[in-house]
Parts: structure tokens; sequence; C-alpha cells
């Protein structure tokens, strides 16, 4: 049974990404310079003892708040905190990481998603809703750190420099039903809100539309700071990052069509506001 035990861990250690297992052994060693015991330490950030050990073996990754907390407490002098962003680039899912530290060095992103809300435009409770229906179902820790993950990565909406964003939605998003009658309400209301934003730009697609090029999939393009265009699609959590400079410009063109045939934004604000009275 010990043997049993054993080899379980060993395996949940194995599956430790790098960032996490480094971290907590900063954080270690910042605390044995301190003098402070697993215990005090957990008392001055707040968190419980079990907590911060995980934290120490890399099994749980550091929130922000963790790590603000025990920059103070460690006298760590940035050197947890630089890391904070890694540590949370490894809660997404494998498949998204690469392009996910692309996106962090965009200037614009354009998006089209046909039958989802954008990640970046997401809710907490509608980011919850849709990683809890996953099939095979994900257990709570992991729903828990792709939904903290992805309300992590939208501070891309509210950074400075601004990125300029337009996210072409279709309506069948703001229509199908995820999570409660309450969660599609106020995750409609949070796209008025975020489209209200300098920056960013929603556009609806009709489901009355003819046959357009966004229904053959989601896609993202991306201009980097070096201006470097790159695409991003994905499907039954397989991404696929494009950088044939060809292809990507297949994507622009495609794109720039499917902005002529959305609703523009006021027009789409509208719709939105319609279908959330409705909600």
């Amino acid at each position: 049974m010990g043997t049993s035990r054993q080899k379980k861990q060993r395996a949940q250690d194995d599956d430790r990404p790098g960032i996490w297992v480094g971290y907590g052994k900063l954080v270690r060693l910042h605390r044995n310079r301190a003098g402070l015991s697993q215990q005090e330490l957990a008392d001055a950030v707040g968190y419980s003892c079990d907590q911060v050990a995980s934290i120490e073996q890399g099994r749980r990754p550091a929130k922000s708040a963790f790590t603000d907390a025990a920059e103070v407490a460690l006298s760590a002098g940035g050197t947890l905190a630089v890391l904070q962003d890694d540590v949370d680039l490894a809660k997404l899912p494998a498949f998204f990481q690469d392009f996910a530290l692309i996106e962090t060095e965009a200037v614009c992103r354009f998006s089209s998603d046909p039958l989802m809300i954008p990640g970046l435009l997401q809710t907490e409770e509608y980011a919850r809703a849709l990683f809890s229906a996953h099939c095979p179902p994900l257990s709570d820790e992991v729903i828990e750190l792709h939904v903290e993950a992805r309300l992590s990565r939208q501070k891309l909406l509210t950074r400075t420099p601004m990125v300029e964003t337009c996210f072409i939605v279709g309506e069948l998003a703001l229509t199908s039903a995820v999570g409660s009658t309450a969660v599609m309400r106020t995750q409609l209301q949070h796209l008025l809100k975020q489209g209200a934003m300098r920056n960013v730009e929603i556009q609806v697609m009709p489901s009355d539309r003819d046959f357009h090029p966004g229904l053959s999939g989601p896609m993202v393009i991306v201009e980097t700071l070096e201006h470097r265009r790159v695409g991003y699609i994905e499907s039954q959590d397989v991404g696929l990052v494009v950088t044939d400079a060809k292809k990507v410009s297949t994507f622009g063109l495609r794109y720039g069509k499917l902005r002529t045939q959305a609703l523009n934004v006021e027009e789409s604000a509208r719709l939105i506001e319609r279908v959330a009275g409705a909600a």
C-alpha cells in the first residue's frame, strides 16, 4: 500500500512544471535565510502551512497575492515577483502555452470566435462553467488553475502600452447557454463593459449571414513588438501556432472579409444589449 502511494506521489511530482519547482526552491531559500519556519511564513502571508509546503515543493503554483506578501515577509528583493508571469503561464494547458507567450508581446490582436465568448472577454463564472463541462472531466484543482490563468491573461487588455484588439463573436456565442441564465446575463453585460474600452472593439457576426470564413473555425492574428504577424488556430484541445508568412497573410485576408460581414461596433452593442435583456 505504501509503495503504491509513493509511486503515485512520484508520478505527480514528475508532472510539476519546472518553473513551479524553481519558484518553490527560491521561496524555501529565502525562508531559511530569514530564519522562518513554514508555519511562521504561512502566518505572515495569510496562507496555511500545507499551502506553503505545497508551493515550496512545486506542487501548487503561487498566486500573485502570495508572491506580493512573500516578497515583503522574506525581503526577497523582487526575485519572486519577476517569476510570477512564468508561474501563471504554466497554469495554462500545455498546447496553448507557446501562443500565450507570443501574445504577451502583442501590439495588436484580432480574433474570430463563432461559437464561444473569447477567453480574454470571459467572466470568471463563464470560464469556470466551460472548464467544468470539459470532456474528459477535469479535477477541481485543474479547473481552478485554468480559470486563474485565463483571468490572468486578461491583463493584456489593460496593460500599458495599450494593445489594440478586435473580437468578432458569432451570435450563437451570445445565445448558447453556458452555465446558468445568471452566468450568461453577467457575461453579456461584461461584454458591453469591455467593448466600451478604447482599445477593444467587439463585432457580432449574425447567425443569418451566408457562409463566411469564420465558420471554418476560430482564429487569432497577433502582431508582435517586432511587427511580426503570427496566427493561431485551436480545436479539440489542440493548438497550432502559424508563422508561415503566406498562411498568416491568408488569415489576414479572411479576417478583413469577416469584419465587412459582421455588424459594426454600435450595431453589435445594441444586439448584445437585446440578448442580455432577454436572458
